[in-house]
């Protein structure tokens, strides 16, 4: 978060760094706040634990749960057990994502030379957006979140770092089909030219061992690279007199 609350809630998800390992817990700093936690030893794994030297170490990172926060006396209590797979997963993420979004946002200070005003800029900010994260994706959708600033040198600076570092996500469907054909004469040049009729709908063709081939097709969004695999199937109704074709899909996926 640009402005960190003080203290995490309970129940909330938190990077926390092992810092000294007691008989009975460990104290762990909090990497989001400026606070430390307590891991008690049952909430390190579920069973018994005989020593507590064989689960953790000190300098180890690791995704905790918020057990209990006591805010009058800033006593903060973590589990390891209750955060699940997932939940460190998307934490991790969301946690790499934050401290991506936070670098580049120190770079364009640096680029646009306004270090010495970055208390100003960071609470103009902060009326706007909660999170460097979201700061980044609206400029990236364009959606303009810093429309009117007063540092217009930063913003500029800040904008064209975005669209610099930051590659569109692309999502790729792929389906196999398989063309076959009883026209013993002019077959292969009817596939030939039904597939050429495929590529210019955007579709990439990859040749696996006739009769089968590999649709694929890429755009910013899934629905939209499906419906350049739907363009395709259509171009191959229109030859299903002299071509039969069975078309099958295989997982898509995302990327950039």
């Amino acid at each position: 978060m640009i402005y960190p609350k003080e203290l995490p809630d309970t129940g909330e998800l938190v990077i926390v760094k092992v810092s000294k390992i007691m008989p009975h817990g460990a104290y762990c700093s909090l990497q989001e706040y400026n606070a430390d936690a307590y891991l008690p030893i049952s909430e390190i794994a579920s069973g018994w634990i005989k020593n507590i030297h064989e689960f953790i170490k000190e300098g180890q990172k690791e995704v905790a749960k918020v057990i209990f926060v006591d805010k009058s006396k800033k006593a903060i209590d973590i589990s390891f057990k209750k955060a699940t797979s997932g939940e460190k997963k998307n934490k991790i993420t969301e946690y790499n994502l934050e401290k991506r979004a936070e670098g580049i946002f120190n770079k364009a200070l640096v680029g646009s030379k306004s270090e010495d005003r970055k208390a100003e800029i960071l609470k103009e900010v902060s009326q706007r957006e909660q999170t460097y994260n979201d700061l980044i994706n609206d400029i990236f959708e364009n959606r303009d979140p810093l429309s009117g600033m007063k540092d217009k040198e930063f913003k500029q600076a800040l904008y064209d770092l975005v669209f610099k570092t930051i590659k569109p996500k692309t999502y790729t469907v792929s389906y196999t089909v398989e063309l076959t054909t009883t026209d013993t004469k002019g077959g292969i040049e009817l596939i030939k030219e039904a597939l050429s009729a495929i590529e210019q709908k955007g579709v990439e063709v990859l040749y696996l061992g006739a009769p089968h081939y590999r649709l694929q097709a890429e755009d910013s969004s899934y629905p939209k690279a499906e419906d350049k695999i739907k363009a395709a199937e259509a171009v191959l109704e229109k030859y299903n007199k002299r071509i039969a074709f069975a078309i099958r899909s295989n997982k898509g996926a995302a990327s950039g």
